[in-house]
């Protein structure tokens, strides 16, 4: 493998509800093992239909609350012509659409370089499928 180009699947429950899961401690550990101080980007990305990666603020209300509004956005009703799973599972297929699967983020002296309320999130509204998997690739 080349020392420009690393890469892991992290596997994580999240659990029977919706949840907005801080991986920020994932990701530095990651580059903690593979970023030897270097510049580079990482990219984050969940391989599912039904969840998507945030970067926010979290413990401040900031992850209930866009919880909240993805509830509003996207109910759990009938009104979706995706019905397999729970009812208003439909909603979870479109989630991806308005929180995308991945984000790609500045890593500067082989650190993360978040803002200072800035957390990487997985956001899951698929009580479904509980367990998920991360990939986390870093470009040297």
């Amino acid at each position: 493998m080349s020392d420009t180009f690393r890469t892991t699947v992290l596997d994580v429950t999240t659990g029977p509800r919706e949840t907005a899961l801080d991986i920020t401690d994932r990701c530095h550990a990651f580059l903690r093992d593979v970023a030897g101080g270097r510049d580079g980007l990482l990219n984050v990305f969940v391989p599912h239909a039904t969840a998507g990666i945030a970067v926010i603020e979290t413990g401040s209300g900031s992850d209930d609350d866009l919880l909240a509004t993805l509830r509003e956005l996207l109910p759990a009703d009938d009104r979706w012509r995706h019905r397999h799973g729970s009812p208003g599972h439909g909603r979870d297929h479109v989630l991806p659409g308005l929180v995308a699967p991945h984000a790609t983020l500045p890593v500067v002296g082989g650190q993360l370089a978040l803002g200072i309320w800035q957390s990487v999130v997985l956001i899951d509204t698929n009580g479904d499928n509980p367990e998920r998997t991360l990939r986390l690739s870093f470009f040297g």
